[in-house]
Formats: C-alpha cells, sequence, structure tokens
C-alpha cells in the first residue's frame, strides 16, 4: 500500500493540480483503503464535506499568487483535538460532550493556512496505551504504534499529506518510525497547545507528521511561533551526530541497535561526524519520575470525568490513575525542575563533545505483530521529558520488510536548524537496508 505520494503544496497552489479532482481521487482511496486500515474515524458525508469546502477555498482565494501556504493540503487531526464541527471523543468510551470547547489553536492555524481537514484520525483511549482498531499500512498485522495511531497511519497509506499528532512520551515519533514516514516534536509549546485536551500538560507536546521533510518544514512556518523561514544549518555543512551511549542504547532491541549502528557507519561514510558520549546514566529512573509525572497530571485532569464514568475506562487507565493517587505535588514539583536540568545537561554535552545533533534510535525496533499494543516508546522518552525538538526519519526496513526509523534531537529553541539538516540527512538514511 504505501508509499503514497501528493502533489506538491506548490502544485495545489498555482492550480497546476485541480483541487476539486484531487479531493475526490484521495476520497476514492480513502474509500476503497480506509477499511483495512482504519485510520479515520468513519464519517458519511466526507466526500461532500471535503468537496463542499475545497469549491469554497478556491472561491475565497481565486488568484494564485494571494493562496496561504498550505492551500488545498488534506490534513488528519488526531482525535485529541478540538475540530468544529466534529464531535471529540480522544479514543475513550466517555461521552463526547465531556469534551466540548473551543476549536483547538493549532486547527484554527491550519484552516487559516488553507489547509483542509480530511478527518478525525483514531487515537489510543486518552492518548495512552489502549490501542485502537488502525493497523500498519505496510502490514496490516502489525500496530501502527501510538498513541497518535491513525495520524501516522493515514500520511503512511496515503490519505493525507500532513496530520497532526501529540507526544507525551513517544506517541508521534514512535509511530512515524513504524509507518515509514517522518515525524516532528518541535520543542515544548512551539506550537500552540491552547484548547486541545491535554494528558500530561508538563510533557504534552503538539507534533506532525508528513511524508517528507520539506513538506514538514512548511508546515511548521505555518504553525510554530516565531518560526524563522529563514533561519537553518550552515549551507553544505554535515552536522556532527552525538550518540548517547549507556543504558539508554541497551533499551533497543537486537534489530533495532543492529540496524542503528549500520545506520552510523552509512553516515559516517556520507561525511557526518559521529562522537560517543556516555549519557543517561540513571535512565532507569528517569523514566521512572517521567512515567509518576505522567499519572499525577492524568489523576488530575480525569478527577471528575474518573468519578463519574470509572466503568467506561480501560485496565490501562484504571492503573496510571491508581499511581497518579501516590505521587504528591513535591515530588511533582521536583520532577518538573529536573526537566529543565536535563535540557541544560544536554546541551551542555553537545557543546563539550563538538557536536551539533543527537541521534538514536527511534524505537526500539520495528513494529511489533498484533495491534493489541501499540509497541515500546522508550527511545523518545528524555528528548520528550527534555521538551527538545525531536526528528524521526525513516532509515531502510527490518528483515521482515517493515520500516525502521532513526531520531535526530537538538538543543531546545533550534527546531529550524535540526529540519534544515533535516533535509540533508533524509536524502541520506532514506533507503538504508
Amino acid at each position: 500500500m504505501p508509499e503514497r505520494g501528493f502533489p506538491s503544496p506548490a502544485a495545489l497552489r498555482s492550480g497546476e493540480v485541480d483541487l476539486i479532482a484531487h479531493v475526490e481521487a484521495i476520497c476514492d482511496r480513502i474509500d476503497a483503503e480506509d477499511p483495512l486500515v482504519e485510520a479515520l474515524l468513519p464519517e458519511p458525508a466526507r466526500r461532500q464535506r471535503l468537496t463542499d469546502e475545497a469549491e469554497g477555498l478556491l472561491e475565497r482565494f481565486p488568484d494564485p499568487a494571494r493562496r496561504p501556504s498550505l492551500f488545498g493540503l488534506l490534513v488528519g487531526v488526531k482525535d485529541f483535538f478540538r475540530v468544529d464541527g466534529f464531535p471529540t471523543r480522544a479514543g475513550s468510551k466517555l461521552p463526547a460532550s465531556l469534551f466540548d470547547g473551543p476549536e483547538s489553536a493549532v486547527v484554527t492555524l491550519l484552516r487559516r493556512s488553507g489547509a483542509l481537514i480530511a478527518g478525525k484520525a483514531v487515537t489510543t483511549e486518552f492518548a495512552y496505551f489502549q490501542p485502537g482498531p488502525t493497523r500498519n499500512p505496510h502490514n496490516l498485522e502489525h500496530t501502527p504504534g501510538g498513541s497518535s495511531s491513525g495520524s501516522a497511519a493515514g500520511v503512511a497509506a496515503g490519505f493525507y499529506p500532513l496530520a497532526l499528532g501529540t507526544q507525551t512520551i513517544g506517541s508521534v515519533i514512535r509511530p512515524a518510525a513504524f509507518c515509514g514516514i517522518i515525524g516532528f516534536k518541535p520543542s515544548y509549546d512551539r506550537i500552540p497547545t491552547a484548547d486541545m485536551l491535554f494528558f500530561s500538560p508538563s510533557v504534552d507536546h503538539v507534533g506532525l507528521f508528513t511524508q517528507d521533510v520539506a513538506t514538514m518544514r512548511l508546515a511548521c512556518s505555518a504553525l510554530c511561533d516565531s518560526w524563522e523561514s529563514g533561519a537553518g544549518a550552515a549551507a553544505g555543512s554535515a552536522p556532527v551526530l552525538a550518540v548517547p551511549d549507556g543504558p539508554y542504547l541497551d533499551e533497543a532491541e537486537e534489530a533495532g541497535r543492529r540496524h542503528f549502528e549500520e545506520t552510523l557507519e552509512r553516515l559516517a561514510g556520507e561525511g557526518f561526524g559521529i562522537v560517543r558520549v556516555p549519557f543517561f546514566p540513571d535512565y532507569a529512573e528517569l523514566n521512572r519520575r517521567h512515567r509518576r509525572l505522567n499519572a499525577i497530571e492524568v489523576a488530575q485532569i480525569h478527577r471528575n470525568w474518573y468519578r463519574e464514568h470509572s466503568e467506561l475506562y480501560s485496565v490501562h487507565m484504571h492503573e496510571i490513575m491508581r499511581t497518579g493517587a501516590t505521587v504528591t505535588a513535591t515530588e511533582r514539583d521536583e520532577i518538573r525542575a529536573d526537566q529543565l536540568r536535563l535540557r541544560h545537561a544536554m546541551e551542555e554535552a553537545l557543546l563539550s563533545a563538538g557536536a551539533d545533533l543527537w541521534i538514536a534510535p527511534a524505537a526500539t525496533g520495528p513494529a511489533p505483530h498484533g495491534i493489541h499494543a501499540t509497541g515500546n516508546p522508550i527511545m523518545n522518552l528524555p528528548w520528550t521529558n527534555a521538551g527538545v525538538p525531536a526528528l524521526s526519519i525513516p532509515a531502510g526496513v527490518a528483515e521482515n520488510g517493515l520500516p525502521l526509523g532513526v531520531q535526530f534531537c537538538a538543543p531546545f529553541g533550534t527546531d529550524e536548524r535540526l529540519l534544515a539538516w533535516g533535509e540533508a540527512i533524509e536524502a541520506k538514511v532514506r533507503g538504508v537496508a
């Protein structure tokens, strides 16, 4: 099924590609293939809504020279964001009315930039570990990852070239790797989070999925606060990459670790500097504390809903609610303070090593078999905890033919530079066997 290409954003803006015909073709694809993938929540009148909205867009912007940057791009929106005209259920069995509210700020930004909402994408329950029905387009017997399951799978299947997700541990970078696409988690709070639902506000990030880094850069220029489109890496330069040696890398599966080392060799051969930096010596403790921070914040957010509707929650949510009750406010504040310390330690380690970016596996290995679980997010946790930007790029396939990815992480606030380097890195690592 993958990889289905899309017309360039420039071709949609210029009118080189007929927008109505494009929307009809994508709707044909969704109708034919989403019953197998189940990336999108059902919407009986999707085709009519989208063609009506596309016609309205053409009427608002008849002059191609004045069309906004994301004109005509179809976007899948994780069902953790409010979208006017759609119910929000957050992958749960709770009444949708509990989550009513103003449209999420990032969705409004998408509309203002000319994007068309393809529909609500499936999420795991409350963006945690209880899976939905979505399958990996590369092999329907495997998970697409989570929690942004439908967002990633829909981009990989060719249902939309851009999708919104969220990441609390690894819910953007991991499914991007499993589905063989680009995933980007910007610096913490770089994309507005107003009026979206939260799982753990201290670490929740809005993230994005695309099929290539160029589209990711375009999307970020429209959605990220204070984006400097001219900022980026030095022309022609290759970044020096730091490998965080130690207990963290030991979390990768054998196949994932072997492929990661092969990718490092390939990049070194292409002129990228590689330095090994002992880091995360207390990784198990970092993992434990991050999850306890999640637990207390989840328990606070869900307190009233859980009191009224506990029987509608999954076992995963019952467990985290119980854990949240054991975390004190003092412990929570200490963990929050540690987030900034970790961020600064990452930056100091890069500087001391003469490196520009961190490089690490994007997931422990390829997507696990089955859809009863979404895979282990452990390789993504420290970068999310510190709030630094992370970019997942496809880097070949495992022996079973499923995609593998590599993630690149940069100092806080240097998102533009990371994505500028990302285009050069993408050209080198895609297709690594």
